[in-house]
């Protein structure tokens, strides 16, 4: 069966009128804010009109450590939304916004795939409905504040070379990454060093996705440290006066965005933060709102569990009291081919043995959920290539770790593709009450809450750190941090910091190079490795490919 491509199939999608979505879940016309005939936001005052409403059973969908085979973690999160109203449920899916930097760069957008996506496709993977652009408005807002406070004679006494707040732009440009500003004499301000980070990296987009309504989205706008005085106290964003004017910004980006699938089945796709570098998550508005509007609501946490449901768990879960009812970890044969040593080129060959050596990986990532309590599936998303006996392999493996596994065609099939892993998680959702419990509790130290997701989800024998971070974490103690969780920042594509250890490696340490405080979003960023919180572009990106066709048609996108 031959597919057209993500694009040709949104092209062709036959969209519903937004407004009659809306109604399909009780969302009044007069409560939806139209952009166009195909999306639109969702009024703050319906919002507050739900909070009485009981909440629908909460689907988390992860994944395997991603690699160049592909997994499909968002084309199955769609599929299983589309699923599950096939089979009758009254179901949503929550997704994040994708970057704009990935799009333009490597790794793509995320509106899914194949004939499970969310449309417009185009729209929701560009500038969608400007909430990036606000965000990125509102962070360098209070960037320009800091400087012009320092012009206008540094009444709050900044020390230049402890300014914590750095700009932000939606786009990978590693020359950004580190600048000299105010150059051009004494009208352009103090010269000092900062630099750029990505939009998704902001500690504004982690607090608009955190944030519970208006009034507390500018409480935790005014909490943001933008630096520190001589004496190494801290500099708030309230004490600039930024936070009202921060908080006008996003007053519009803070409603989530209602869009369709190609089954014309309702999705919220609202917040975007980088998963390897902040919580991965979309808004706990958008979440909670879902709940009570749908009986299941299907969400994803960014790459694989191991970064996306630990930071799903530990950071959205524990911030709204979510309580999941279960977790699809999704997996490719192709995929764990390759965490079995194949080349990417050798992939569509059978290949059990290599398979079956690659399965550590799947088994590690359904032992860390159990953790959390969290009863847990595998969605085995086909591929072409796959054969009968790589399949059984995969499902025998799964039901040696007590789990069932179903190998879903909705990427070629759409919701029918997917019909028997709709069943399985309806029935595993409502067989049993799920234990939920985060991984650590908040009395841990910092340093502790960082061995303990090392230890228990990345299986590292330990963290290490330089003196100069653990003094700062000790100082974020000092200053009453001490009960955040953390946010690890690491490579994706190993449960360790190096991204060519495949599998389930064993035997590493963490190393801890960075750590920053997000005291207005609410947790602690470890950044370890060589992460960046400015990704670069690839040596031939895919802006290359994109463009207009004759029929004004975007082209290349993918």
């Amino acid at each position: 069966m031959i597919v057209p491509s993500d694009i040709e199939i949104a092209r062709t999608a036959a969209m519903k009128p937004i407004m009659e979505i809306g109604s399909q879940i009780g969302i009044p016309a007069q409560s939806l804010v139209p952009y166009g005939h195909d999306k639109a936001k969702v009024s703050a005052s319906f919002l507050r009109s739900l909070g009485a409403r009981p909440e629908g059973k909460l689907i988390l969908v992860t994944a395997i450590n991603p690699t160049p085979a592909g997994e499909g973690k968002t084309t199955t999160t769609v599929g299983l939304g589309d699923g599950l109203n096939r089979i009758g449920k009254r179901a949503m899916i929550c997704l994040r916004e994708p970057s704009l930097g990935p799009c333009f760069g490597v790794k793509g957008g995320a509106a899914g795939g194949g004939y499970a996506q969310v449309v417009p496709m185009e729209d929701i993977n560009l500038h969608f409905t400007g909430d990036f652009h606000a965000i990125t408005a509102a962070h360098n807002l209070l960037a320009a504040l800091i400087d012009n406070h320092i012009y206008w004679g540094n009444a709050l006494d900044f020390d230049l070379r402890r300014i914590a707040w750095r700009r932000v732009v939606d786009m990978n440009d590693r020359a950004l990454r580190e600048i000299v500003g105010s150059l051009g004499g004494v009208s352009n301000g103090f010269p000092r060093e900062t630099g750029f980070d990505i939009t998704v990296a902001s500690e504004v987009m982690a607090i608009l996705c955190l944030a519970e309504d208006l009034a507390d989205l500018e409480a935790r706008l005014g909490a943001i440290i933008v630096g520190y005085r001589r004496d190494k106290t801290p500099i708030f964003a309230r004490d600039l006066k930024a936070d009202g004017a921060m908080a006008v910004l996003l007053k519009d980006a803070m409603q989530p965005n209602l869009v369709q699938t190609l089954e014309n089945n309702p999705a919220f796709v609202h917040g975007g933060p980088f998963a390897n570098i902040a919580h991965g998550c979309n808004s706990i508005v958008a979440t909670k709102a879902a709940l009570r509007l749908a009986d299941f609501v299907v969400t994803e946490a960014g790459f694989g569990a191991d970064l996306g449901a630990e930071k799903f768990f530990d950071i959205k879960c524990r911030k709204a009291g979510l309580r999941p009812a279960a977790a699809v970890v999704v997996a490719t044969i192709r995929a764990l081919k390759m965490n079995g040593g194949v080349a990417k080129a050798d992939l569509g060959r059978e290949n059990v043995d290599a398979l079956r050596a690659g399965c550590v990986n799947l088994g590690r990532h359904i032992e860390n959920i159990r953790k959390f309590g969290v009863p847990v599936i595998v969605a085995i998303n086909h591929f072409s290539s796959d054969t009968d006996a790589e399949v059984r392999a995969i499902v025998d493996y799964a039901n040696d770790q007590g789990v069932d596994a179903v190998l879903c065609r909705h990427w070629a099939q759409g919701s029918a593709g997917i019909v028997e892993l709709a069943e399985k998680v309806t029935a595993l959702a409502n067989s049993c009450e799920a234990d939920f419990r985060p991984l650590y509790g908040d009395d841990l130290s910092l340093m502790a809450k960082i061995e303990t997701v090392a230890r228990e989800i990345y299986r590292a024998d330990g963290v290490t750190a330089e003196a100069s971070v653990l003094e700062q974490l000790r100082a974020f103690e000092a200053q009453g941090y001490g009960g955040l969780p953390v946010c690890i920042a690491k490579t994706q594509y190993s449960f360790s910091s190096d991204p060519s250890l495949l599998g389930a490696p064993t035997g590493h340490s963490l190393p801890i190079r960075e750590v920053r405080l997000s005291a207005g979003a609410g947790f602690v960023v470890a950044i370890t490795g060589e992460i960046r919180t400015m990704p670069g572009l690839p040596r031939s990106p895919s802006a290359e490919r994109i463009a207009l066709n004759e029929l004004g048609q975007i082209e290349g996108l993918f």
